[in-house]
């Protein structure tokens, strides 16, 4: 699924304008990627729990001229489903939507 398409469905499920559903969905994404840069844990009950993880400096091998390589460190986000998301995927009953 892409932006647009979470627009649309938005869209049918509100019976609000494209506007208003766009509007929706950067509202959330912008306050999801803000809780994260300022290094926040985003729980969403039933769908999982988006994160931040520090990453250490390494040495790595480029693997086409086999020379070493300093990778500095970093953080990167995260994502981890819940278990009724998991089960959801896997095949279990939908009891809920979430």
């Amino acid at each position: 699924m892409t932006r647009a398409g979470l627009i649309e469905d938005i869209l049918r499920a509100t019976a609000t304008s494209k506007a208003e559903s766009e509007a929706m969905v950067e509202a959330i994404f912008g306050s999801l990627a803000h809780a994260l840069v300022r290094g926040e844990k985003v729980e969403i009950r039933g769908l999982g729990t988006f994160g931040i993880r520090q990453r250490k400096a390494r040495t790595a091998r480029n693997p086409k001229t086999g020379a070493s390589v300093e990778v500095p460190a970093k953080r990167v986000a995260f994502f981890k489903p819940s278990k009724e998301l998991r089960a959801l995927v896997n095949g279990a009953k939908e009891e809920r939507i979430l």
